[in-house]
């Protein structure tokens, strides 16, 4: 498909040189600091763009099987797999292709250690009961959170079997947030590191956002290595990878009148991006503006399914919208695409690629068979 080829709609767009920009940064990271960064699938998980990712990062972090799965058989580099909970049927897979396994709890650990393998490092994961994540829904070391061992919980004794402590406190924040984690964390285990052989300090490092400093991470990741030289530190982003990496095409179907203009799209916030309903945000439309008011005219932009607050949102434009314009939704690959369902069997968005040199290649468009597939 040449760039001149009308895509399907609705279509995620994935932009090559955009995505290597950022692997490429977190590389630099790398190299400066002795970190190892992993790509969290939870956040992108576009394995058709694994042959680029695997050339920066050193392997995947996946949160059960069909993640750990995935990281083996596309990524084939380390495998970190962490769950707040391991079935019983799914661990001895688990156990066999993952590096690195990480439990929640300490019962979880007492259940499935007779089970782990000579090729697992095993760690705990623990809650430094510090955040600073400002919506609850987010916050993974909010008031009474499930995700990891609180300090007055943690049992000294486990240390002796353990290899490793993580932790993941943070969501699409700077350094600053992670230097207050990380002093909380030292503070509360920082007793154990010599008897560890690595550390992770999870996710949320909204490390290739404009605004992110660079300088101040690589400081502060040195000075930890400098002050335990023999740990392996691991970091896992997931926006960091895809963010502003691309974007969701859509169309305009329908346009209803009821006091106020609605283009009706041929996407949904519900089944496409649900975070615009969950944390909520407002997504960036390309040529509109998020100020209903701002431009001369004045539309709200909802999804096209039957639950009445499938609502993306009130925009302006410069001229009126007409049935069959694209509507451009900015930033949508990161923490998006990984979550879209066939919600009133609406189709998925299919995925695209741009290249490099501007071509257009379509990597996979879906149907029937993909919404028949989940139920039965």
């Amino acid at each position: 498909m040449n760039n001149k080829q009308i895509l399907p709609s609705p279509c995620f767009v994935c932009e090559e040189s955009l995505l290597e920009a950022n692997l490429q940064l977190l590389e630099h990271i790398q190299n400066e600091t002795g970190v190892k960064i992993l790509l969290a699938l939870k956040g992108f998980a576009m394995h058709s763009t694994f042959d680029i990712c695997k050339k920066y990062l050193k392997g995947c972090c996946a949160s059960g099987l069909n993640e750990a799965i995935l990281a083996y058989e596309e990524f084939g580099s380390e495998v970190h797999t962490y769950s707040p909970a391991f079935k019983d049927n799914e661990f001895d897979k688990i156990a066999q292709i993952s590096n690195h396994i990480v439990f929640n709890s300490h019962a979880q650990y007492d259940t499935f250690k007779d089970r782990l393998l000579s090729n697992n490092s095993v760690g705990l994961r623990i809650n430094p009961q510090f955040s600073s994540v400002e919506v609850d829904l987010y916050n993974p070391c909010g008031i009474n959170s499930r995700l990891g061992i609180v300090k007055n919980n943690f049992k000294a004794y486990s240390i002796d079997n353990i290899d490793g402590l993580h932790f993941h406190a943070l969501c699409e924040q700077n350094v600053d947030a992670l230097e207050g984690v990380l002093n909380k964390f030292i503070q509360n285990f920082g007793e154990y590191f010599k008897d560890l052989k690595w550390v992770n300090f999870g996710g949320g490092h909204h490390i290739t956002r404009a605004d992110y400093d660079v300088k101040r991470l690589i400081e502060v990741l040195k000075d930890f290595k400098e002050k335990y030289p023999h740990l392996d530190v691991y970091m896992e982003p997931g926006e960091a990878i895809g963010w502003q990496t691309g974007y969701l095409e859509s169309t305009v179907l329908d346009i209803v009148e009821n006091d106020m203009q609605i283009a009706i799209l041929d996407t949904s916030a519900e089944a496409h991006m649900p975070d615009t309903l969950a944390m909520p945000y407002k997504a960036d439309i390309r040529d509109a503006s998020s100020d209903p008011k701002e431009k001369q005219y004045m539309y709200r932009l909802a999804g096209n399914t039957c639950l009445a607050g499938d609502i993306i949102g009130d925009y302006s434009f410069d001229k009126s919208l007409e049935i069959g314009d694209k509507i451009i939704l900015e930033d949508m690959i990161h923490y998006t695409m990984v979550k879209t369902t066939t919600f009133n069997g609406i189709n998925l968005p299919s995925i695209a690629i741009k290249r490099k040199d501007g071509t257009m290649n379509l990597i996979k468009d879906f149907g029937y068979e993909d919404y028949k597939m989940r139920l039965s």
